[in-house]
């Protein structure tokens, strides 16, 4: 934990990178690492919270021995529920509970250090602009769904007409979220419908400079780099898997 008295940002772009930070990390325990975040929440431990640290990471632990603790604490014993319902369930469940904790930490820094309301008001625009832990958790950031679907099914019914040149279409699939399509007339169109997409790791906004990718199986969008893919690697997947999708099992 980093509840230390000496920490803590003391204006509003301060804390605003703070809940930045830990609003990742936290994404990136129910997604990228759910696997290792599930195994660390065993029901058999003592009460567990989890935590999203300034720098981007997660941590499983126990809550904080004084009391008052130094900052607020997250919600306490996310472990007992783990094995007692559906495993996106229990996800969505944590990722609510996460996002009610940003915001009490943010503003637990706001009261400490006298934001007045025109300070309050800026902070929580700057927060709200960002899609919560929960809407990225869950897919349900709005449009983002009924975009990807579009745009997957326009590329699916290109690469079928083309069967025979299996490498240049897999690029295109892959590629198509940040690349420049050869289809004039789609993309000044694909261009504006992704404008809204949103990364499944990190939760940041799509870049027409950037590389992306979308999962065959849960049809979220990341970055390339947030899920460790190049485009030449894309060119040779013939059915690509989020990180979530690959270490989903069935739960007992």
């Amino acid at each position: 934990m980093d509840a230390n008295p000496q920490y803590g940002p003391r204006t509003v772009e301060e804390v605003f990178r703070d809940f930045r930070g830990r609003r990742a990390g936290l994404i990136k325990a129910l997604t990228t690492d759910v696997e290792r975040f599930y195994q660390q929440c065993d029901p058999e431990k003592e009460n567990l919270c989890l935590y999203g640290l300034p720098d981007e990471q997660w941590e499983v632990n126990l809550p904080a021995e004084e009391v008052p603790p130094e900052l607020p604490e997250p919600a306490l014993g996310i472990n007992f529920a783990r094995d007692g319902m559906q495993e996106k369930d229990w996800l969505s469940l944590v990722a609510v509970h996460s996002d009610a904790w940003l915001l009490a930490v943010s503003f637990y820094f706001g009261a400490r250090f006298g934001f007045d309301k025109a300070d309050r008001k800026r902070l929580f625009n700057m927060i709200n602009d960002l899609p919560t832990v929960f809407e990225v958790v869950t897919g349900t950031v709005k449009k983002q769904s009924k975009e990807k679907s579009s745009v997957s099914n326009h590329s699916s019914n290109k690469s079928k007409t083309n069967s025979t040149q299996r490498g240049t279409d897999a690029q295109a699939k892959y590629a198509r979220a940040s690349l420049k399509d050869e289809d004039d007339d789609g993309l000044e169109e694909e261009d504006e419908d992704h404008g809204d997409t949103l990364c499944g790791a990190c939760g940041e906004n799509y870049g027409a400079d950037e590389f992306w990718i979308c999962c065959d199986i849960c049809e979220k969008w990341f970055h390339g780099k947030c899920v460790k893919i190049t485009p030449a690697r894309a060119e040779h997947i013939k059915q690509y898997k989020c990180p979530s999708c690959s270490n989903k099992r069935s739960r007992p």
